[in-house]
């Protein structure tokens, strides 16, 4: 079988989409190299040879750029290619005319409830997101050119299928902590005892993340220092700066490099997040690898793939404050830091690749 993975979101920073698919192609490499599926051929789609530094060294073919005005006839220039299946960790991949079979990944519903589109996308683009969700009915005719729909949690898949989005068979192929990093039991309840009084936040600054939430709720955690990672827009920063409780302590990061994040998850007291929605929250699982306990929402996507976080609502600065100042009980954190690495062990990239060949060669 000859399957082909479209990498062409692949950034040189990831992102979600980024690191989904750089982190299924590396374990799909492995499991070539193992020798445990005989037959299979894997291929990388790109746009950018760029793209080739973050992914393993299998065949790439190019292709048009996934946002650009010729991605609607990307099918075309697939089939010169002639793989039997492909693989789009997005759903808008161009289909006209193709001659293989497709699977398409819808990640989450999120952009229904919340419109706002990524900032990095160019404008036309930006437009027609606003567009395209304002109704299901262009999703569902995005989802039913494809053979099979994947999807990362069985939350999403449940929404898939309370909105009758396809008539395909959908299934779960997760996001998982990054292989290679981690730490043991031992060393999660060493780190346990050396914690410092700081919480960190990564991820976007969009409304529905509630980055406004921890910011607001440091006034009650003035001997605390929240870290913000991820890089922001300018104005979008001055307007979190401004409203920081005084005596509150908040840095923003611009950006850290993947052995900082690693760093300061190693030394905070929790990695927090207020999100309302998500489609998974991939650094719920990193947090979880480095024995880090987790504050986040109780939303059904935080319960699903971080059981063992403590799981509250960041409206009530209250609970906020309760539930960090709860893990400075050497017991709690100890459990917490457990509870975490439990969570970590559910998931692995090598068992998500396994489950997309399987749901290849079943086309």
């Amino acid at each position: 079988m000859r399957l082909l993975v479209d990498a062409r979101y692949v950034r040189p920073v990831h992102d979600g989409i980024s690191r989904y698919s750089a982190s299924i192609l590396h374990s799909l490499a492995r499991c070539i190299e193992s020798g445990e599926y005989p037959g299979l051929a894997v291929a990388m789609l790109v746009s950018d040879d760029a793209q080739l530094d973050q992914l393993p060294p299998l065949p790439s073919v190019r292709g048009y750029s996934p946002t650009g005005p010729l991605e609607p006839l990307s099918a075309l220039a697939v089939n010169r290619f002639r793989p039997d299946v492909v693989f789009s960790p997005m759903q808008t991949m161009g289909s006209w005319g193709r001659k293989y079979k497709l699977i398409l990944t819808l990640h989450d519903l999120i952009y229904y409830d919340h419109p706002e589109p990524p900032g990095f996308l160019p404008a036309p683009v930006r437009i027609g997101w606003r567009l395209f969700h304002r109704s299901y009915l262009p999703q569902r005719l995005l989802l039913n050119r494809a053979d099979a729909v994947a999807t990362v949690s069985r939350t999403t898949a449940s929404l898939i299928r309370e909105h009758d989005l396809t008539t395909r068979p959908v299934t779960v192929i997760p996001n998982a902590p990054p292989r290679g990093i981690g730490v043991t039991r031992e060393q999660a309840l060493d780190r346990a005892a050396h914690r410092r009084k700081s919480l960190v936040y990564m991820g976007s600054a969009m409304p529905y993340k509630g980055v406004d939430l921890l910011i607001r709720g440091m006034e009650h955690l003035p001997d605390y220092e929240l870290h913000l990672l991820s890089r922001y827009d300018p104005r979008r920063k001055e307007e979190l700066r401004a409203i920081v409780p005084q005596g509150a302590s908040v840095t923003f990061h611009d950006g850290v490099t993947d052995e900082d994040y690693r760093r300061l998850l190693g030394t905070c007291t929790a990695l927090v997040t207020a999100s309302s929605a998500e489609g998974y929250g991939l650094p719920l699982a990193e947090a979880a690898a480095e024995g880090t306990a987790r504050i986040v929402s109780d939303i059904p996507i935080f319960r699903e793939i971080a059981p063992n976080a403590a799981h509250i609502d960041f409206s009530h600065p209250g609970e906020f404050a309760e539930a960090v100042r709860n893990l400075e009980d050497p017991d709690t954190y100890r459990a917490a830091a457990l509870g975490a690495l439990d969570d970590a062990a559910r998931y692995s990239w090598d068992d998500s690749a396994r489950e997309l060949i399987g749901l290849a060669q079943s086309l």
